[in-house]
């Protein structure tokens, strides 16, 4: 029996490697993030699109309202009212494109299989890549509001950090909600098909194109659970107040509660399989 036990121990050893005590709680998602900062780093054009796309759209959205006339009734020009919105819905919506792609692209290659098979929960896996894609969110954010306030001259009577601030945890936003649908995709194409079912309804609901007062009752309930409406909200309160206000908090704290939720639905439905 005793030489039964020790062949048995000695095949096990040889499966899964010898005894001894799991990853150190953390390591597994640092191990995660630090990958994905890597290939972020190693990709030149998604780099590019974090980093320099916002701010050029800006720019654009410069120039088509740089000779629009500001009306008597208006406090500040068109330029600076839809700016600052932008300013946050800009970043949303270029972190959920490369979030939904990259998952999806670890999916189909088989990347996502073998990780799953290693001691990585799923909670590390996203959490590794909410916080890698969380980083180049908080580089796009400062690059567009740089560019925004200090080269094309957007103003707002708050403090041009509380900008950057909402349209990082916007774009955090958009970081999770990328995760959770690539979880429902099985090709990068089906991934970018979900931008918009996504995105596009928040866009025309969270009151850039008419105050969410003004909407029709049904759809200002709608509104009402579309977290891209919060970070408008909050934007707009920066633009008028010198002080950041509780409703601006309140705000930010509702768009940073569904980034979380959205993270921990993709963690409970992320697939190990990729067929």
């Amino acid at each position: 029996m005793s030489d039964q036990r020790a062949s048995t121990a000695t095949t096990d050893t040889r499966r899964n490697g010898p005894a001894g005590p799991g990853p150190r709680p953390g390591m597994a998602y640092l191990a995660t993030t630090t990958r994905i900062l890597r290939q972020l780093r190693n990709d030149h054009r998604t780099v590019a699109m974090i980093l320099v796309v916002p701010a050029l759209l800006m720019t654009l959205l410069y120039f088509v309202y740089q000779d629009v006339p500001a009306t008597p009734a208006q406090e500040t020009t068109l330029f600076d009212r839809v700016g600052i919105s932008m300013l946050g819905i800009l970043p949303f919506i270029v972190m959920f494109l490369i979030t939904a792609i990259a998952m999806q692209r670890e999916r189909t290659s088989g990347t996502l299989e073998r990780l799953l098979t290693t001691p990585l929960s799923k909670l590390d896996l996203l959490g590794g890549y909410g916080s890698a894609f969380s980083l180049a969110a908080a580089a796009q954010a400062v690059v567009a509001c740089l560019v925004s306030f200090g080269l094309l001259g957007l103003e707002a009577a708050g403090n041009p950090g509380w900008v950057v601030l909402i349209a990082m945890v916007d774009a955090i936003l958009g970081v999770a909600l990328g995760l959770l649908c690539s979880a429902f995709a099985r090709t990068e194409f089906q991934a970018v098909q979900f931008m918009p079912l996504v995105a596009a309804p928040q866009i025309f609901l969270c009151g850039l194109l008419v105050p969410r007062s003004q909407l029709p009752d049904w759809l200002e309930v709608i509104s009402n659970v579309m977290p891209l409406s919060y970070a408008v909200d909050a934007l707009h309160e920066v633009s008028v107040h010198t002080e950041p206000t509780g409703l601006m908090w309140r705000d930010l704290a509702i768009v940073a509660g569904f980034a979380a939720v959205a993270l921990s639905l993709g963690a409970a439905t992320l697939r190990r399989r990729t067929a």
